[in-house]
């Protein structure tokens, strides 16, 4: 179905993610260009977000199973494993040392169409440092050849 995907192909990326921390929301809106590769059976979507310390390269994979990992591969690099109704533990690497935390995905739910090639990821999901709650983070990713 995607055999032209093999090298990658450019795709404009719509990202939205909503947060609530400490009581307070935020809510960041970016648009980019990013690139679509197929590997095997997974897809991978990359592309870089401008943050207050330079651009942050962000892998996003998404599994045939239908889970999503996401790469944040910053000076503090994050691995977040998303799977629909389970809390998956993690290891964020930190300056001062790895600290363990956990994702509990509430939500995720995608949509990939060909002809053209366009789609939507929305992932709802929970961040845990043991049993202090971090966050609620809700990721609305929509992306077009």
């Amino acid at each position: 179905m995607m055999d032209n995907l093999a090298t990658g192909v450019p795709v404009q990326i719509h990202l939205e993610t909503n947060m609530v921390q400490n009581g307070e929301q935020s809510n960041f809106v970016f648009d980019v260009t990013g690139q679509l590769v197929r590997v095997g059976s997974s897809i991978y979507i990359r592309y870089s977000e401008d943050t207050d310390d330079g651009q942050v390269p962000v892998t996003i994979k998404i599994m045939a199973n239908g889970d999503i990992r996401l790469t944040r591969s910053a000076e503090n690099r994050l691995q977040l494993l998303f799977s629909a109704g389970k809390r998956v533990a993690t290891r964020y690497r930190t300056p001062y040392g790895p600290l363990e935390i956990q994702t509990v995905t509430s939500s995720l739910d995608m949509e990939i169409l060909n002809q053209p090639l366009r789609g939507n990821i929305n992932i709802d999901y929970l961040l845990y440092a043991g049993s202090d709650l971090l966050g609620k983070y809700n990721i609305r990713l929509q992306f077009t050849i």
